[in-house]
């Protein structure tokens, strides 16, 4: 099997059941002994986690919004590397996109940056051969894109599935596996609980991925599924690495100092709540990176000089961040010694005041609550100022998704501005706060800013005065999307 084998599960759009499948293949996959790795395309980093446990290494994200469309093949050739298949889950349906814009950044843009073939999942519970029609107009409507087969999905009865095999062999379409409604379990854990069952290795999230794994090895044609990926072209170029990352934006390599800081990053046993490539390029720019777990330890590791906290992070969880209140007073003594503190998502309301009545970090001067709507939707950020993170004016793309109102919106520094709308977010001594996620293998110099922070002797003990602005009202940017929470992708979809 070529080392460039790889394929892109998607369907007609969301709710046909490509999360699992994508899952449970990867896992099929690993109990045959065969070294696979998960991609998922789009911000979604719940997905990506589980693709990740099904894999037995860290699932990734393929984002061109995030990363620019340039970086795609390079990260997944660097993702992928020592894996003999590659299974990227696509987002929404194969021609959709998060901005409108499917031609830049949705699923078929991606499958065709990566020449990979695509593997159509279709809940087939009410349809007949009007399937067929329906495959054929995916299969033709982008001539970059290779349809290589499909998945029958909730398949009614037997003679259900021969009517469909029949439809589909008409157009000459391969059927690659049939699953009957209930062979798919619904196991995975509530998407509300986001990458924490990952992060934690809960016994409900291995056990969920390993029966996935195995409703997939017992309906699909694993060996058709593989041979299908082992047919993608070799796929030109480098991988990123981030090593060379970190020297395009320098004009010469990073040198490792003498003594590498210790730079905590929010996460778990089994996952940091970041991107991937955040804790590579920090490695790489001098830092000994180490996971501290908000919901458990009660300590910052040892001999910490920064914390970042990534938007991988449920907001679901507030009760039991405001439980650690041990951890939290160590934060906030971190942060008040003039240490770099990152925060996305999340991590803004975990380091204020207080969030739906419980305490905080009280770091930031903020309260936060839950609203009933989630603001979604990336944004084109520009630094108003210098901070750890970024200098200023420096111009970044990130997502947001979060329910948590925050007042006020911003501090008298703000961490973000955006065309369109109000400031967000908090910049005060070395703490930058907001609600806007960023991958950071779209500016890897980030990375080598926090190293050198972290380095910074910190200028001492203050006072909090953490300079907030006026309250400004969330959610009145003519930018943002406001979804109702059943718009929300579900966890098998």
């Amino acid at each position: 099997m070529s080392a460039h084998s790889r394929l892109v599960v998607s369907a007609p759009s969301s709710g046909h059941g490509k999360t699992a499948i994508a899952v449970g293949l990867l896992a099929a996959c690993s109990a045959r002994g065969v070294p696979a790795a998960g991609f998922k395309v789009g911000p979604d980093h719940t997905d990506a986690a589980y693709l990740g446990l099904a894999a037995g290494r860290p699932g990734r994200n393929l984002d061109p919004r995030l990363v620019g469309a340039q970086r795609i093949a390079p990260l997944f050739a660097h993702g992928a590397a020592g894996s003999q298949v590659a299974v990227i889950e696509g987002a929404m349906g194969l021609f959709d996109s998060l901005t409108g814009q499917p031609e830049i950044d949705g699923t078929a843009a991606v499958a065709a940056a990566l020449r990979a073939p695509v593997i159509l999942v279709v809940d087939v519970a009410a349809m007949g051969h009007s399937l067929a029609a329906l495959v054929h107009g995916f299969r033709m409507f982008d001539e970059m894109v290779h349809l290589g087969g499909v998945i029958l999905n909730r398949v009614a009865s037997p003679r259900h599935e021969e009517m469909l095999r029949t439809a589909l062999d008409d157009i000459g379409m391969p059927v690659l596996g049939a699953l009957r409604r209930g062979d798919l379990p619904a196991v995975l854990p509530a998407r509300a609980q986001g990458s924490v069952p990952v992060a934690h290795r809960s016994v409900e999230a291995v056990r969920a991925v390993r029966r996935l794994g195995e409703a997939v090895a017992g309906a699909l044609d694993v060996d058709r599924i593989l041979a299908l990926a082992d047919g993608a072209p070799p796929l030109p170029g480098q991988a990123w690495s981030p090593i060379e990352a970190l020297a395009d934006g320098a004009g010469e390599p990073p040198v490792p100092p003498e003594t590498r800081p210790v730079i905590a990053l929010a996460g778990g046993p089994g996952a940091a709540y970041t991107y991937v490539e955040a804790v590579e390029l920090l490695t790489a720019a001098g830092a000994d990176v180490a996971i501290v777990d908000p919901l458990r330890d009660e300590t910052l590791p040892a001999g910490t000089r920064a914390l970042m906290i990534g938007a991988a992070l449920p907001e679901g969880y507030a009760e039991e961040l405001s439980a650690n209140r041990r951890l939290c007073a160590a934060v906030s003594q971190l942060a008040h010694e003039g240490r770099p503190v990152i925060a996305e998502g999340v991590g803004l309301p975990w380091l204020g005041r207080d969030f739906d009545g419980r305490p905080m970090c009280g770091v930031l001067d903020v309260s936060a609550q839950t609203a009933g709507m989630t603001i979604a939707g990336y944004r084109e950020a520009t630094a108003p100022a210098t901070s750890a993170l970024a200098p200023a004016g420096a111009r970044i793309t990130g997502y947001k998704q979060h329910r948590a109102i925050v007042a006020p919106r911003a501090g008298q520094v703000p961490a973000w501005t955006w065309a369109g709308g109000n400031p967000e977010g908090f910049v005060w001594r070395q703490v930058h706060a907001s609600q806007l996620g960023l991958h950071w293998a779209g500016a890897p110099e980030i990375a080598r800013r926090l190293v050198a922070a972290a380095l910074a002797p910190a200028p001492g003990m203050g006072p909090a005065q953490p300079g907030m602005g006026s309250a400004q009202p969330e959610g009145d940017d003519p930018g943002e999307q406001t979804l109702s929470l059943s718009a929300i992708t579900p966890p098998q979809a």
